[in-house]
């Protein structure tokens, strides 16, 4: 997200052993987040079957979202920490923070749109799901989670509105005559801490923990219902035998999808909450976090990026087998099966689509 970290000055430089490290696990991190969301959008392209999920739409610009995280603001952050030192000058360093922002903010809400999808697949009628989630909403979802973002960034950065009232402290930082070195400052004021916290997570967060508690309550109330059924007596003549099969199938595939939920909503805190809570308390304490504190949460929010394909599309059975067809150069083995030999099981149209997002 923001720049904020990067006023780590010389005396709080890392070593030549720190920074191997820092430059391998950084690295890693990178290459996984490449890798993963072009994987996630080339499968999208190739296979048809997944385009014609809606919710994968919201995948894919997610997965788009995260590789320019990874491609246009990871590796600069990584050269700046390593060479404790930003050689791109004043105007790129503001372009920059402003992508960190834009990019971070936009892909944290797609998984906010992510969560609304899921929600209304699961928790409502199918027909009121086909309603909501039209290909208009869909697009107008996708159009703010560019457009909102871009009131955060760009706009205030380059007017400078997040240094109102702390530009000499800012200009304090940006240079080290001790070690000559020059760092891109990004810090903000007390409005815009506020403001850019409630805008890109702490909103976002508490739509998405609505969302997932419904989807939880709905999926386990529904295995639950099954269960009662089940012990009440299922029917042993072959005509109604398949229907209780597919009855198991779906408290199955609920159970799992409401502990697939805790998995994302576990991952999504433990990355970007640390960094929205000190950057709203940072201003109130006159700037006194650590510059290598910063440095930790803000990678730790950058991490998600690279999570997120196995999160939102590696625990999904339809997209794991696009990506064995696409690593395995086309082998017929792990190709759909034909449509003639084998049925969609009942539960997809009960809960609508959400077991090819939860399914795995």
């Amino acid at each position: 997200m923001e720049e904020l970290d990067v006023n780590v000055s010389s005396s709080e430089g890392f070593g030549v052993a720190e920074k191997i490290v820092l430059l391998t696990f950084i690295s890693a991190v990178i290459l996984m987040a490449i890798l993963g969301n072009l994987l996630v959008m080339v499968a999208v392209c190739r296979d048809r079957q997944l385009r014609k999920i809606k919710t994968n739409y919201f995948i894919v610009s997610l997965a788009f979202a995260d590789l320019l995280v990874s491609v246009l603001v990871m590796p600069f952050g990584a050269i700046e920490l390593v060479q404790d030192n930003w050689i791109y000058g004043e105007m790129f360093c503001l372009v920059r923070t402003s992508l960190d922002v834009l990019l971070t903010t936009a892909s944290i809400l797609h998984l906010c749109c992510i969560s609304l999808d899921r929600y209304y697949a699961i928790c409502c009628q199918p027909l009121v799901y086909r309603n909501k989630m039209t290909p208009l909403r869909i697009a107008v979802m996708l159009g703010g989670c560019w457009v909102i973002p871009t009131f955060i960034s760009f706009l205030p950065i380059m007017q400078g509105w997040n240094s109102i009232g702390i530009i000499d402290l800012i200009q304090q930082r940006q240079f080290n005559k001790a070690s000559n070195s020059t760092y891109c400052i990004f810090m903000v004021n007390k409005p815009y801490a506020i403001t850019c916290s409630v805008v890109a997570f702490y909103i976002p967060f508490l739509l998405m923990v609505l969302a997932y508690y419904r989807i939880y309550v709905t999926a386990r109330e529904h295995a639950r219902q099954i269960r009662v059924l089940q012990r009440a007596g299922a029917p042993t003549d072959g005509r109604q035998h398949h229907p209780d099969q597919h009855s198991t199938h779906r408290m199955k595939t609920e159970t799992k999808a409401a502990k697939t939920l805790c998995i994302i909503m576990g991952c999504f805190c433990l990355c970007w909450a640390p960094f929205f809570i000190t950057n709203i308390v940072d201003p109130f304490i006159n700037y006194t976090v650590p510059g290598k504190l910063w440095t930790a949460f803000l990678w730790l929010g950058y991490i998600n990026s690279g999570l997120n394909p196995f999160l939102y599309a590696f625990l999904n059975k339809s997209f794991r087998r696009a990506f064995l067809i696409i690593l395995c150069c086309g082998d017929e083995r792990y190709r759909r099966p034909s449509i003639l030999g084998q049925t969609v099981p009942c539960s997809t149209t009960t809960i609508n689509g959400s077991t090819h997002v939860l399914r795995h």
